[in-house]
């Protein structure tokens, strides 16, 4: 297991998390298949261990652990994120993922630690993009003062965290901020990691699906600084 993250925020006290916590790894832990484990985690680099739940599988059990339970408050939505952030296998943070996603709502613009915390610890894409887009994103919208915190994240030296600096307008649409993200691009157009160069080009072709001039002007007067790579996922579906 790779763990990047700092020190975990203290979990606070939550009965919805005991009992929801309670179900799902009874629930989880029954559903466990070895063989399939094995092939998911090689799938994912073995970053962490996984139980080996297929994801129709799991969503079924997760709606299962869920029901009759209370709306959560933040308090609720930390506690159960972090509680299941640190169990090893992957479903467990695939849970805590789209219970965030579900309740971000729920949730200040005091919940950012938690989510940094969440990016930097045990990262890869699969947690992390939906982090970006879903509860990160919808943070920033909800409380615009965060965008401060973006644009310390995108300069910041976890490639992790700067890549959810670059995604999390991911879904924003006619809301995006085009000088922002065009400068978030400019700011890491010369990173060496695939991860990074792969989200710039990937969050300017989503912004091309609303407003595809200003992704190829952008494009035309910048291109020679991106990487191939970026350029090409920029374009999909828009041209030259």
């Amino acid at each position: 297991m790779t763990v990047t993250g700092a020190a975990p925020p203290d979990v606070p006290r939550s009965a919805l998390a005991d009992t929801v916590l309670d179900r799902l790894t009874t629930a989880y832990a029954a559903a466990a298949d070895p063989g399939r484990a094995a092939a998911m985690g090689a799938y994912m680099k073995d970053v962490t261990p996984f139980l080996g739940i297929p994801t129709p599988a799991r969503r079924a059990l997760s709606r299962t652990v869920l029901a009759g339970t209370a709306r959560p408050d933040e308090a609720d939505c930390t506690a159960v994120a972090l509680r299941c952030w640190a169990l090893p296998e992957r479903e467990y943070h695939y849970f805590a993922v789209d219970f965030l996603r579900r309740h971000a709502a729920r949730c200040s613009p005091g919940f950012l630690p938690v989510t940094r915390y969440l990016v930097t610890t045990v990262p890869w894409w699969d947690t992390v993009d939906l982090l970006a887009a879903h509860v990160v994103g919808a943070l920033v919208a909800a409380a615009p003062e965060l965008t401060a915190a973006m644009d310390v994240w995108i300069t910041d030296d976890d490639l992790w965290v700067a890549r959810t600096a670059l995604l999390h307008q991911l879904r924003y649409k006619e809301r995006t901020d085009a000088d922002r993200l065009f400068a978030y691009c400019l700011r890491q157009s010369g990173h060496p990691d695939f991860f990074i160069r792969k989200a710039i080009g990937w969050a300017l072709r989503e912004y091309a699906k609303t407003d595809p001039g200003a992704v190829r002007d952008f494009l035309a007067r910048e291109r020679g600084r991106f990487a191939p790579l970026t350029v090409r996922e920029a374009l999909k579906n828009v041209g030259a």
